[in-house]
């Protein structure tokens, strides 16, 4: 959660962001920032936008027009290591996206000793801290393919932060898991708030963007139709689409 960083440079600002597939217009116009520390969470109907804006943000896909900074660079300039930059920028997947021919420990340490130039001694002792802190120390060494969605993904959360980022974004991280591992999840992820960590969230789970944002984003038809507190957003939203959406979810 955000302590006291209202004064703060925006850590991501989004300006201007288009994006199309074909003749399909997926994202228009969007203006967003994200100050550090800061929890934002996009919600809204599934294709309105939400995974293409984050995976724009740290250049999965390329926008058609707009610009994105982190850190104040513009990730579209010519002269930008986007790559480097990219390092800084964790991504948690609804679909985990583990190497399913790696034990648990070995998918924390490749990238730090591949990009990072870690040592691999280094490396472990970084990936078994935060392994703990997942609560998977007792499966360090265990094959991906025999874990439970749920700990795939507090893998793919750990092994996110063995890169050490400044910026977390996590892209619908419970919608593939069983209702009943949901929570386990979600917990890590608060746990992260709580320490500070800037988090952009793509989500359904209405009870966390409550509950854990600092901002809520609503998307619709490829446009930031609403935005703003949580307490704004959730008891007293303004767009009547706003009003229409979250009535599904909170009646």
């Amino acid at each position: 959660m955000l302590s006291d960083n209202s004064s703060s440079s925006p850590l991501i600002r989004v300006e201007g962001l288009r994006k199309s597939f074909g003749d399909h217009v997926v994202l228009r116009d969007i203006d967003f920032e994200v100050r550090p520390g800061e929890v934002v969470t996009i919600i809204g109907a599934s294709g309105s936008g939400k995974s293409t804006l984050l995976r724009c943000i740290n250049l999965l896909e390329t926008p058609d027009a707009g610009h994105v900074w982190f850190h104040g660079d513009d990730l579209a300039a010519e002269h930008v290591d986007v790559n480097r930059l990219r390092e800084k920028i964790g991504m948690v997947f609804q679909g985990f996206n583990l190497f399913n021919n790696m034990n648990v420990l070995d998918n924390c340490t490749l990238a730090p000793v591949t990009l990072r130039k870690m040592s691999k001694a280094e490396a472990e002792k970084v990936a078994l801290e935060h392994l703990d802190s997942v609560g998977l120390s007792d499966f360090v060494h265990a094959d991906v393919n025999t874990l439970s969605g749920g700990q795939k993904q507090r893998v793919a959360i750990a092994r996110a932060l063995c890169m050490q980022p400044d910026l977390m974004l996590f892209d619908e991280p419970t919608s593939a898991l069983d209702p009943e591992i949901v929570g386990e999840v979600l917990e890590v992820m608060r746990a992260l708030a709580a320490k500070g960590m800037t988090m952009v969230v793509v989500t359904h789970e209405m009870s966390f963007a409550r509950n854990v944002s600092d901002e809520v984003v609503f998307m619709d038809q490829g446009v930031i139709a609403e935005k703003g507190s949580p307490e704004k957003m959730f008891t007293n939203p303004e767009m009547p689409r706003t009003r229409e959406f979250l009535a599904r979810y909170l009646a």
